[in-house]
């Protein structure tokens, strides 16, 4: 039995977390350390302006008060496996959304796997793409997901981590039955096309607020390997191996002979 730590950034409430849960305690000890509200697209950020506490809702199941996905990592290394064996793994999700292409910079989902990874532990964040309303939840759970999961944790439980140090595996989960899916493609982050939605309000005071919008699932085709949008397109799981060094290397040269 592996050691497992889980986060998220949906919160500790969550049906994709506790789905998660359920489905990696047949293979593995499981702690959980989520926050305590919803950190959609937070980033990888840690709070440094104010103090967290640990809540124990019950053994091994903790929420951190107002934490990030990025603090509930760093934090539980520091308080929880002090005095223990570090986990074998960490695992980000089940998120409710896909995170996919440049979406990765702004998902807590991700941060929460490269904040292991940067403390040298083996990651894997996962997401489950939505229909529109989020239909494909409500009639299918999170069955592929959790499927998936385990397959992918026990394939490193048999052959190891498949990737080296300051690198996580990204999953995302198709929006369909467990029955239709077509298999696993190793993929690379996809281009997506992003919009500037945001809708002006006005409180009862007459006072203006914005409320940011969720744009659609759009991407650009582009030749070379298959990108996580069209994997998941097709039907497939995506595996996506990112690395956090974000380093252009291919314009270095250019860049010197610029100068």
């Amino acid at each position: 039995m592996i050691n497992i730590l889980i986060t998220n950034d949906d919160g500790f409430e969550s049906k994709g977390l506790h789905d998660l849960m359920d489905a990696l305690k047949t293979i593995g000890n499981v702690t959980v350390v989520a926050p305590t509200v919803e950190k959609s697209a937070c980033g990888h950020s840690l709070t440094l302006t104010r103090p967290l506490r640990f809540v124990e809702l019950e053994e091994d199941f903790y929420k951190l008060d107002d934490g990030t996905p990025t603090d509930c990592v760093f934090l539980a290394l520091n308080k929880i496996y002090n005095t223990r064996h570090k986990p074998d793994i960490v695992i980000s999700g089940i998120n409710q959304g896909s995170n996919m292409g440049e979406d990765i910079t702004y998902s807590g989902t991700a941060a929460g796997a490269m904040e292991a990874v940067l403390q040298g532990i083996p990651a894997i964040a996962i997401s489950q793409v939505c229909k529109e309303h989020c239909q494909n939840i409500e009639e299918f759970g999170f069955e592929l997901a959790k499927e998936a999961i385990v397959t992918i944790v026990k394939k490193i439980l048999d052959g190891g981590y498949p990737l080296n140090d300051r690198k996580f595996l990204n999953v995302n989960i198709p929006p369909i039955s467990p029955n239709d899916c077509k298999g696993y493609k190793v993929t690379k982050a996809g281009r997506r096309i992003y919009g500037n939605n945001a809708e002006v309000h006005y409180n009862p005071r007459g006072l203006e607020y914005y409320w940011i919008g969720l744009p659609r699932l759009d991407w650009e085709s582009d030749d070379g390997h298959m990108s996580d949008f069209e994997a998941i397109d097709q039907g497939y799981i995506s595996i996506t191996p990112v690395h956090l060094d974000m380093t252009s290397h291919r314009d270095i040269k250019h860049l010197e002979n610029w100068l």
